[in-house]
């Protein structure tokens, strides 16, 4: 993803429901999007874990803020300002709660380190379960980067009970040393671990290279930079930024294992570079695809599972960066379908960084001038 410049860190600002003016129409229900909090250092992620009423924000440049829920407040959960990179696509970019944290109190982020390069490292809860407990840090895996940029950053825990790490190809432009299609780098694709199994972790058996020919934790190969990933069900839906000329969507299944989605051979589903001859038989293709006289990069959102709009159940939503409008899409039949596209009615939200979702399956939007926002029923 393309994280232009930053802000100065400025107090965190809990609002009462400030509902934008506009409003547009998906699947016959008026939305609108309302401001939830301000004043934020470039937001990256927000969740919050299973059952749990309150919301976790990730902000890139280190910190993971907790709000609690029915008051005007946000506290700092972790702190990790100290231990991250600043370059503009680096610093603090995911979090993980285990699915059994209530019980456990694990969760996983994914930071570059001030060397630039990427660590996954658990964590624990406090003993009261209000605040991390930041010397409780445990090294999971550590992925050496090449270059500043596309280090993806996302961290999701499957339906499967494993952890899930989307990792950009290295950076530079056009992954000039092939780590995406590289069986033994692990830059350029999806890893999946499991962190239950051993310590650090182990290998699930069902990984493509799990006993021989290639890194044993990758799950998928050829993506450049995966920015922002989500499970619906046992679908993955991808968001993988684009070269010069076009982004795209993914959508895989926990069973596609060894699935190559192509890049540096393709970008979207065109041959790279732009004129080249290449075979496209052994790659996955994206579902939705769209040029860069539409946008610039894209970023990948959630499939809505909440209960407030009812009528948009299991529509897929994203952004792209610059345009900073709202789309969605369906999938029927492996088929992306029913493509919405609120620019007439929203207009733009902003530079949107990411999408998130709380324990009711609500959807928020992140912006990089420090804004949450909630999609809402128009009044």
């Amino acid at each position: 993803m393309r994280l232009w410049s930053g802000l100065a860190l400025l107090p965190i600002l809990l609002l009462p429901s400030i509902a934008f003016a506009q409003s547009s129409e998906i699947d016959g229900t008026k939305v609108a999007f309302q401001t939830e909090l301000t004043g934020l250092e470039r937001p990256v992620a927000l969740m919050s874990p299973p059952g749990d009423a309150r919301i976790f924000v990730v902000e890139k440049t280190g910190r993971i803020l907790v709000v609690w829920p029915g008051t005007q407040r946000a506290d700092v959960f972790l702190n990790l300002t100290a231990k991250v990179s600043g370059g503009n696509e680096q610093g603090l970019l995911g979090l993980a709660f285990h699915p059994d944290y209530h019980e456990n109190g694990r969760f996983f982020v994914d930071y570059t380190d001030v060397q630039g390069n990427t660590q996954i490292v658990g964590y624990r809860v406090a003993e009261d379960g209000t605040f991390a407990d930041p010397d409780s840090a445990v090294q999971v895996l550590s992925i050496r980067q090449p270059y500043a940029n596309h280090n993806g950053g996302w961290l999701g825990f499957g339906p499967d009970g494993l952890l899930y790490i989307g990792m950009g190809d290295g950076g530079a432009g056009g992954d000039p040393n092939g780590y995406a299609q590289n069986k033994r780098s692990l830059l350029g694709k999806i890893l999946r671990i499991d962190v239950d199994g051993a310590a650090p972790y182990a290998i699930p058996p069902g990984n493509p290279f799990a006993t021989a020919d290639g890194a044993p934790e990758i799950f998928l190969l050829g993506l450049r930079n995966p920015w922002r990933n989500a499970f619906d069900g046992d679908q993955l839906y991808i968001g993988d930024v684009g070269q010069d000329a076009w982004e795209e969507i993914d959508v895989v299944s926990t069973k596609d294992a060894g699935a190559n989605l192509g890049w540096n051979t393709v970008e979207g589903s065109n041959c790279y570079p732009p004129g080249a001859l290449c075979e496209q038989g052994g790659f996955v293709a994206p579902v939705h695809t769209y040029s860069h006289g539409e946008g610039c990069s894209i970023t990948g959102g959630f499939v809505y599972r909440g209960g407030d709009l009812p009528k948009l159940q299991g529509r897929y939503f994203f952004a792209d960066y610059c345009r900073g409008t709202l789309e969605g899409l369906r999938m029927k039949d492996g088929v992306a379908t029913d493509l919405v596209d609120t620019a007439d009615g929203l207009g733009s939200l902003g530079n949107i960084n990411a999408f998130g979702a709380d324990s009711a399956g609500e959807l928020y939007v992140l912006t990089d001038d420090g804004r949450v926002l909630k999609m809402v029923a128009a009044e």
